[in-house]
């Protein structure tokens, strides 16, 4: 986890690719993580392997990938057959899981109202995951509302197209952005 800690603080932008296009883009930039947001059964340690070729940070998001159930045998799956370091998901059993493991755990909060808000405490109090994920990351007063309430690093994400939007999260508080966006890779 130190590993992921001191290159984000490096640099903060997770590349969070959902194509095969976007693959090829990331393996040519400097964002050492990468979240994946796509892929199958057939074809997730294909992509996993390519990022890992390049010696980037592959984390899976399990609930994305097709094939795949809710269930912690996906992660197991993911475990034995790719060499991903961490996985993504809403679930927080699917997130216990993954630390039983051994693989970094980023818990996804979607925040659209206050009991969706109130819902991030209820589900720290049973697992505890790595990293937690909020979407969408263009909100400097939740984001300092859920880093004054969490003991975990903050990603947030969804929608951050323009330098001004990582900024503003940054400053109020998250640790790293992730965007599939590629002008904000760059930056």
């Amino acid at each position: 986890m130190n590993r992921l800690i001191n290159i984000l603080e490096s640099n903060p932008t997770v590349a969070a690719i959902k194509n095969d296009e976007d693959l090829k883009i990331v393996l040519e930039n400097d964002n050492d993580v990468v979240f994946i947001l796509y892929g199958d059964i057939c074809n997730i340690t294909d992509i996993v392997n390519k990022l890992k070729e390049f010696n980037k940070i592959a984390i899976v998001h399990i609930d994305l990938i097709s094939g795949l159930s809710s269930k912690d045998i996906s992660v197991d799956y993911i475990k034995k057959h790719t060499r991903a370091d961490g996985i993504i998901s809403t679930k927080p059993m699917i997130i216990k899981r993954a630390k039983e493991l051994g693989l970094w755990a980023i818990l996804r909060f979607f925040i659209f109202d206050t009991i969706s808000f109130e819902n991030i405490s209820k589900a720290l109090k049973h697992v505890t995951p790595d990293m937690i994920e909020i979407l969408p990351g263009l909100m400097p007063k939740i984001i300092k509302k859920i880093n004054n309430m969490v003991d975990v690093p903050i990603i947030v994400g969804g929608l951050i197209d323009e330098k001004s939007d990582v900024i503003s999260a940054l400053n109020a508080g998250a640790f790293a952005i992730s965007t599939s966006d590629h002008k904000i890779w760059k930056m």
